[in-house]
């Protein structure tokens, strides 16, 4: 009788692992809103491709646009964490985060030196008016009027860090979406780098 329940164990434990997805497995983004946004748009611009002027860009454009959406794809499909924001700036960064089914996208803040925990989504990052920024490692340096908040898809490892040749914050992937004050469901407040300095870091971010 001992030998049966063992055999019996033994097999509901096999089908549990070859049924369900292990608890250790990497996640699925392709099943998320930012997988759908990206391959809708990428079908839409390759079903133009020999007239990109229809989509409103240059070739130039065009073609940049394209391996953009191409680059989040990728990423989206191949990631097996959760999105996280890595702070190189030597300053508090403020970051949009959410815990899936605990806490939903709202403004957090970002110790210098410090890496969001991947329990979490860092979805995107906030830069206040004044700041000195390159979108991307090829992108020109800009000194921004306004807030805003760049977006980034599901599974991104983003990383803002000071460029030793400019002075300037760097990200080291372009965004997804940037968004200004009014635009989108978040919030932009406005605050100086001061201000984002002066506030205690969120401890719940990298725990």
């Amino acid at each position: 009788m001992k030998f049966v329940k063992i055999i019996l164990v033994a097999l509901v434990f096999i089908l549990n692992l070859t049924v369900a997805q292990p608890s250790w497995a990497g996640k699925d983004f392709t099943k998320g809103t930012d997988y759908a946004e990206v391959t809708q748009e990428l079908s839409q611009l390759q079903s133009v491709q020999a007239n990109p002027e229809q989509a409103g860009y240059t070739p130039e454009q065009f073609q940049e646009r394209l391996s953009q959406l191409q680059s989040q794809k990728y990423v989206m499909e191949t990631a097996r964490k959760r999105a996280q924001c890595f702070n190189q700036t030597g300053g508090t960064l403020g970051v949009y985060a959410n815990k899936p089914k605990k806490y939903p996208t709202q403004l957090y803040f970002l110790a210098a030196g410090q890496i969001t925990d991947d329990d979490w989504d860092c979805d995107g990052i906030y830069f206040p008016a004044g700041t000195r920024i390159a979108l991307s490692p090829t992108a020109e340096v800009q000194e921004l009027t306004e807030p805003i908040a760049v977006k980034f898809v599901d599974g991104t490892q983003s990383i803002a860090r000071i460029n030793p040749a400019t002075g300037a914050i760097e990200l080291n992937i372009v965004p997804a979406k940037i968004f200004k004050a009014g635009e989108g469901n978040w919030l932009l407040p406005t605050l100086s780098q001061a201000d984002i300095n002066a506030q205690v870091p969120s401890p719940q971010l990298i725990d």
